[in-house]
């Protein structure tokens, strides 16, 4: 039997995750496996378009529909319900669709072992549902954090907001905007750069290009810097557990 699994997202050609197990399926010699991108211009078309198609045992979610697709499930995980965004969906035995979100343990583990003494505080730039992960998994370091954003809120600082002093307490920088993606490969969140030191961890969620100009700019001042690979990595293997439960 066909066991079909699939990502749901806006302009996803580019993604990362049909290609990742389109490979994983060739090695393993899961031949009965497939992946496709269900490309959709609104969360609508999941219900009327997705939903309805035969054989499905997965998807991954990705931007902009990891909050929206929330309202189109059965039930969410404890994790994902406190994260308040979604980016694996298991379709149980009854056939209902059950959200999940490993981006957090991704993003955990792939930034633990940059960590020293004093990376005690980060500024996460963007408040998407990539943040929300981000947030989710800074707090499980105890690492205390400030949203930047555009557009000041009460929960939020602005761009022009981060200065010299901050930066100084806030070692640890992570950029969760779609900022510097291929193929608009020069953009970057409007940070001075000189700001950065070699006391930094400059971590950039987009994989491609392999160094971001975020991550170039950072690291001519020292900081060390990581893009978001390996994170999709750990995160898909663990949707391929929550899948193979």
């Amino acid at each position: 039997m066909t066991r079909r699994f699939g990502l749901i997202g806006k302009n996803i050609d580019y993604s990362f995750s049909r290609n990742y197990f389109d490979k994983k399926f060739e090695r393993e010699k899961l031949k009965n496996n497939t992946y496709e991108n269900f490309d959709i211009d609104t969360i609508d078309l999941f219900s009327t378009a997705v939903k309805t198609q035969k054989d499905i045992c997965g998807y991954n979610v990705t931007i902009p529909y990891k909050q929206d697709i929330i309202s189109h499930l059965d039930s969410l995980s404890k994790t994902a319900k406190k994260i308040g965004a979604v980016n694996t969906i298991r379709v149980t035995k009854k056939g209902n669709l059950k959200g999940y979100n490993t981006d957090w343990y991704g993003f955990y583990h792939s930034l633990k072992p940059l960590l020293k003494f004093h990376h005690k505080r980060a500024l996460i730039l963007g408040t998407g549902g990539a943040s929300k992960a981000v947030k989710y998994a800074l707090k499980k370091l105890n690492i205390k954090y400030l949203q930047v954003s555009r557009t000041k809120t009460d929960k939020t600082i602005t761009y022009s907001e981060i200065t010299a002093e901050l930066m100084q307490k806030y070692t640890i920088v992570i950029n969760t905007t779609p900022l510097g993606t291929s193929p608009d490969i020069q953009n970057k969140p409007a940070l001075d750069y000189s700001l950065f030191s070699p006391r930094h961890i400059a971590y950039d969620l987009i994989y491609n290009p392999e160094q971001t100009s975020f991550m170039h700019h950072a690291k001519q001042h020292g900081a060390i810097v990581k893009n978001g690979y390996e994170m999709l990595v750990l995160q898909a293997e663990k949707a391929w557990k929550i899948w193979n439960r």
